[in-house]
Formats: C-alpha cells, structure tokens, sequence
C-alpha cells in the first residue's frame, strides 16, 4: 500500500489553485530557457559540464552532479515557485545508440527508477517522439503520489549528440493512494506539490562514454506562511534530490548494458 498525504497537518495547508499568472509565469521562464538551451546545439558549449573543469572531473569519477541554474534552484513567480536545477553524469564505456535506447524504454522506467517512479508505460510513439505515463512517489515529510504524463521527443544533432524535451501535460495528485478509497484530485486544484514539469537532456559521446545530463525545470505552490516547516522540505528539497536520483538510476542502469 503507497501512503499519500500522510502528515495530519497537511490538511491546515489546504488545496490551493493553479492561477493564470502562476501557469504564464512560468511559461515566460520556459521560453527564456529554451532560447538559451536552443542556442547551444550547435555549439563547443552543447554540455553544461565543459563549462567548468572541476565539474568535468566529477562526472568523470563517477559522480553525479547537480547544481541549481541561478542563485538557489528557487525562483519566486505569482503565487508560485519555479524550481531549476542542472546535472550530469557519465557512462564509461557505454555507446550513445544504447543509452538512448534506455531512456526511450519507458515501459522499464519503473523498474530503472524506483522507489520514485511507481509505475510507467508508453502510451503511444512516432518515430522518437513519446507520449508517456507515470505515476510518481514524492517522500520528504510528506508523502504525495502523482499521475503524470509526459510529452517527449529525442532529437538527433549528428552522430554524437543527442537531446530531448519532455513536458507534463498532465499532473495529477492522488488521494489515498493504495486504497479502495483512491482518487485523483483535479489537475491544480491540489496542495500544489507539482503543477509543470520540463526536462532537457543532452547526451553526447566521447572519451570513451557517454556523457548525459538534464536541466529539470518545476513550477510548484508558493510556501504559505506560518507552515514552511512543513511545505518547504518537499517544495525546495525535492527538485534537486529527485534529479541526483534520476542520474544515479540511470547511470546505473547504463553501466549493467553495457
């Protein structure tokens, strides 16, 4: 059984809305970004890691890294928070043609990435682009369990570079997840935990791997005041340990492929 919710205070924090100026907010953020990570394709600078030696070498031992794109990851919007961080990783040994195939076997997904991901399926393809479900574990204080899906498509720039794009189109959060009594509350009208989610990843081949990251872009509630300790954990901890996670899983999973 998946608890959701679980913290009896989270009821005094109550169901906020998803407002217009949030939602365009957010959108004018998005556009900003992809400008920037639209210019880079094509360019020496294609990875974030090549932009500093130390994070090269990081990734180079094995690590995964993360850090938030401008000041703390955490960037105020109307009644909202856009949350917005970078990593990477590396995969010694591993080809671009497999890792791309792990990332587009979405069906495998909850089994590469859980506990976080519970549940994941393919729910209709064209080429390299993917129409994807899944449902989401978000532990940190709270519980919350999401029906997500995703809008996703790879692109390839030549032989050693790849990206993709994947937006939510839908995020739904799950009332008593498990239980016969289960329900999905209506999209942003929730506690507002996760309302958009957009991840960029870049792949590129060389120095005998691959070379992979993702700049994962959120947009979340505001943090009401008087409950910061019960909201800010999952609200402003979550983005950047959900992305470390998501690259150590998949490294890990690269690394066995190979």
């Amino acid at each position: 059984m998946i608890p959701a919710l679980l913290l009896s205070g989270l009821t005094d924090a109550g169901k906020v809305e998803l407002k217009p100026p949030t939602t365009q907010a957010f959108e004018r953020y998005i556009q900003s970004t992809e400008a920037k990570l639209d210019q880079r394709v094509h360019t020496p600078a294609f990875l974030w890691v090549d932009g500093d030696a130390s994070r090269r070498s990081a990734v180079q031992r094995g690590e995964a890294i993360c850090e938030p794109v401008s000041a703390k990851g955490d960037i105020e919007v109307p009644d909202g928070l856009v949350h917005d961080w970078v990593g990477g990783m590396f995969v010694r040994g591993a080809t671009l043609e497999k890792v791309i195939g792990l990332f587009e076997n979405y069906d495998n997904a909850k089994n590469i990435y859980k506990p976080e991901v519970i549940d994941s399926k393919t729910l209709a393809r064209d080429g390299n682009s993917f129409k994807v479900y899944m449902r989401l574990l978000k532990k940190q204080v709270v519980t919350v369990v999401l029906n997500t899906t995703h809008d996703v498509r790879y692109v390839s720039v030549d032989s050693t570079h790849w990206y993709s794009k994947s937006y939510s189109s839908r995020i739904a959060e799950v009332e008593n997840a498990g239980k016969a009594s289960e329900r999905e509350l209506p999209p942003g009208q929730d506690h507002g935990f996760l309302w958009r989610l957009n991840s960029y990843w870049r792949f590129e081949e060389r120095d005998g791997g691959v070379y992979v990251e993702c700049q994962a872009v959120s947009l979340t509630r505001d943090v009401p005041t008087g409950l910061g300790w019960l909201i800010n954990p999952i609200i402003r901890s979550l983005p950047r340990q959900s992305l470390e996670n998501t690259l150590r899983s998949a490294q890990k999973a690269a690394m066995k492929m190979k």
